[in-house]
């Protein structure tokens, strides 16, 4: 099997398959999709389903004049994801719960925001409740972490050159070099509302009484997270958060937690994902296990209005000139994904500034930009981040490139990463063909015809 040079495939975004998995036809009639096991790694399984949800999203995300990929090379691609997981089990590579937890939290609420927010309009799409429908998405986000620790770990300290890049420009036929639809750069600036102190100190006294209604034998700490809880994750098992190492959660919801005795019931405390209420499960081997109910601040419209003031007075003097876009983000905005490039969006395949706006995650984003001119900076919008809740930004448009082939002066940074893509998989080939010795390979004869097993270094 040779190196995939023209499509490969990593670990696709749950949120983004959903939508093509909720028109897959069942293909018996009786209201159940046909599948069936295609390939074992060791414990890992991939099924005829993964692959065909794989197919799709490629075949949706190809760029125009890109070659689709064929079949054999999705399942290839998918069995050295596997492969991956299965190594990296045995080289001792792991993700933490945190880690895997938070972005499962905002991949589901990605999904959710499409319905409106309304888990029972999903249910019914989807015939699956949001709960079973979280737990796909997490096991899809934990495969993808350890795939990605796992590549990073082969492919450390690979760099590219600008020899490299121009050679590897210079070797594409001209009438093959791909076509970039029209991009542009868009940056923003982030206020998160300062919630009231009032609002915060009813939340902190709602807490305590449910405290002291667990102390006083009134309900139980599970049936109140259950009811009350706000993290969608830990809520359904009633609050518990399960076993994390010391640095993996909130500094404060730390040290509370380890001050407190096994059993012991926390004072409310403050942290950048809301207010908990905390209650120490258990200590075991440098780990800790906990449960918490937490609620989050919601801001007024005092508080809304406030920050709004605060963006509109921030327009103001980037359009007088009082101060550059790019300062005010860096120095003001509360977004920290964007703020320290200089408040621009980024694409995450190129680290460039430049990016088609099928890129933008938000769909309200994509259609507030398509509506904006060149240069124009909107007035402060209204958002939902699904970490932190409600917060406002304003939006600048700062420069629109139309579509073009391919060339070393527009497109560097992309081809630099086409180049490093290039280079990663030319290693990861060498990999495979020593890491798959290690492990147990099973597959399905219908796709012995892939040849999987092959050497990638061919």
């Amino acid at each position: 099997m040779k190196i995939l040079n023209r499509f490969t495939l990593t670990l696709l975004s749950f949120w983004m398959i959903l939508p093509l998995a909720a028109q897959e036809a069942p293909a018996n009639g009786s209201g159940q999709v046909l599948d069936k096991i295609v390939a074992k790694v060791d414990n890992n399984i991939l099924l005829e389903s993964d692959i065909q949800r794989a197919y799709l999203e490629a075949l949706a995300q190809r760029q125009e004049g890109v070659t689709p990929p064929t079949r054999c090379e999705v399942f290839e691609s998918l069995m050295v994801n596997k492969l991956m997981v299965a190594k990296a089990e045995i080289d001792s590579v792991v993700v933490t719960d945190a880690e895997v937890m938070l972005q499962t939290d905002q991949r589901f609420n990605m999904v959710l925001q499409q319905f409106g927010g309304n888990e029972e309009t999903l249910a019914e799409v989807y015939g699956k409740t949001a709960d079973q429908i979280k737990t796909e998405i997490e096991d899809v986000i934990k495969e993808q972490l350890i795939v990605q620790r796992m590549r990073g770990k082969i492919t450390e300290g690979l760099t590219v050159s600008p020899a490299e890049v121009r050679a590897f420009y210079n070797a594409i036929p001209k009438d093959s070099l791909p076509l970039f639809t029209s991009e542009a750069t868009v940056g923003q600036i982030v206020k998160k509302p300062e919630v009231s102190p009032k609002i915060k100190e009813e939340i902190f006294e709602k807490l305590r009484q449910f405290k002291q209604d667990i102390l006083d034998g009134k309900s139980t700490f599970s049936e109140l997270a259950t009811a009350y809880s706000e993290d969608p994750g830990s809520r359904t098992q009633g609050g518990d958060l399960g076993f994390f190492r010391s640095g993996e959660l909130a500094p404060e919801y730390e040290a509370t937690a380890l001050a407190l005795k096994q059993g012991e019931i926390s004072e409310p405390v403050e942290s950048d994902f809301g207010i908990h209420l905390i209650q120490l499960l258990e200590k075991r081997n440098g780990s800790f296990n906990t449960r918490h109910i937490l609620m989050i601040p919601k801001p007024s419209e005092d508080d809304l209005k406030k920050a709004e003031r605060y963006l509109d007075s921030l327009k103001t003097e980037i359009n007088n000139g009082t101060i550059e876009f790019a300062k005010a983000a860096k120095e003001l905005s509360d977004d920290r994904n964007t703020s320290d490039n200089g408040g621009f969006f980024v694409d995450p395949a190129t680290n460039s500034n430049r990016l088609s706006l099928r890129t933008l995650e938000d769909p309200v984003l994509y259609f507030t930009i398509d509506s904006m001119n060149v240069g124009d900076i909107t007035k402060p919008i209204q958002f939902e981040n699904p970490r932190e809740g409600t917060m406002l930004r304003i939006l600048y448009y700062k420069a629109k490139y139309p579509a073009h082939r391919a060339n070393m002066e527009d497109d560097y940074e992309k081809l630099k990463a086409a180049t490093l893509r290039k280079k990663e998989d030319e290693l990861l080939g060498k990999w495979f063909v020593t890491a798959k010795e290690d492990v147990f390979i099973d597959i399905d004869p219908s796709y012995d015809r892939c040849n999987a097993l092959e050497d990638r270094g061919k």
